[in-house]
């Protein structure tokens, strides 16, 4: 698999969606090999991480983030699962599921019902390892500042919209992963 070829089936290649998604997702799948690569005990694929990081965010367009230069219709909180619908429609229902479930730090069927979250109502949290070092490799990386890495405390901080749980999931990573 080829994420560049995926990717360019749905953004113009060159164009500044395409520039912002790409140059996320490159800095986002570096940081996550480096994590899985420390954790090589927990037997991480890192094929497939590079894969689903490039792929994560494969999602944007089809939200209105003109800061981003995408101008679908939809609220920003919903790419991750837009962008698994594509990836399924692709015919890599794994590598969906790292788009699904990396929003925050994954989403919980309660969390997403409690704040009457615009998402279909299932359980969006990161299972496996590969799901986790993606999701975890994200939150220290925007789409507005490329190639800036957030601090660990700066990562923590942006999450904090998310409640006691999502913090506790970041705070678990961090002893997992750095």
């Amino acid at each position: 698999m080829n994420p560049l070829e995926i990717i360019e089936k749905y953004y113009e290649k060159g164009g500044d969606a395409y520039h912002i998604l790409v140059d996320h997702s490159v800095s986002v799948t570096e940081l996550a090999l480096k994590m899985a690569k420390n954790r090589m005990d927990l037997n991480p694929d890192l094929t497939f991480i590079s894969e689903a990081a490039m792929l994560h965010d494969i999602g944007i367009f089809k939200t209105s983030a003109s800061v981003l230069h995408c101008f679908g219709e939809n609220p920003y909180i919903c790419h991750g699962y837009l962008g698994a619908d594509i990836l399924r429609a692709e015919g890599y229902p794994l590598h969906a599921l790292v788009c699904e479930r990396h929003t925050g730090a994954g989403l919980s069927l309660a969390h997403i019902i409690k704040e009457n979250l615009p998402l279909p109502h299932r359980e969006m949290l990161p299972l496996s390892i590969e799901e986790q070092v993606v999701c975890f490799a994200d939150k220290f990386f925007s789409k507005t500042h490329l190639g800036e890495e957030y601090s660990v405390e700066k990562a923590r901080t942006k999450l904090l919209k998310f409640g006691d749980e999502t913090i506790a999931r970041f705070d678990a990573w961090c002893e997992m992963f750095l």
